[in-house]
């Protein structure tokens, strides 16, 4: 048998009345049937959520090596803009 744990989650009145809506109009049973479905969708859909943000991440870094800044070092050009704003406030 299956052990259940009860939880409180807040919701904000938008999601309070879709939840609501769902369970007036038939197609769910009580709010419990709309969070499991829910989270059950959200399972399913993480791992393609993942897989499209390291695809994107992977674009980015192809795209970064192949511009027009692919030479410069974002370390060192953020070194020189802090001595140079050191050096300007010094003044």
């Amino acid at each position: 048998m299956t052990t259940v744990e009860k939880v409180s989650v807040a919701l904000s009145p938008e999601l309070l009345e879709m939840v609501k809506d769902a369970v007036g109009s038939g197609r769910y049973g009580s709010v419990s049937e709309v969070i499991r479905e829910a989270l059950r969708e959200w399972r399913l859909r993480q791992p393609l959520r993942e897989a499209e943000v390291e695809r994107l991440r992977k674009a980015w870094a192809e795209g970064l090596e192949s511009g027009p800044f692919a030479d410069f070092d974002i370390e060192d050009i953020k070194r020189k803009a802090r001595s140079r704003l050191i050096d300007t406030s010094k003044k």
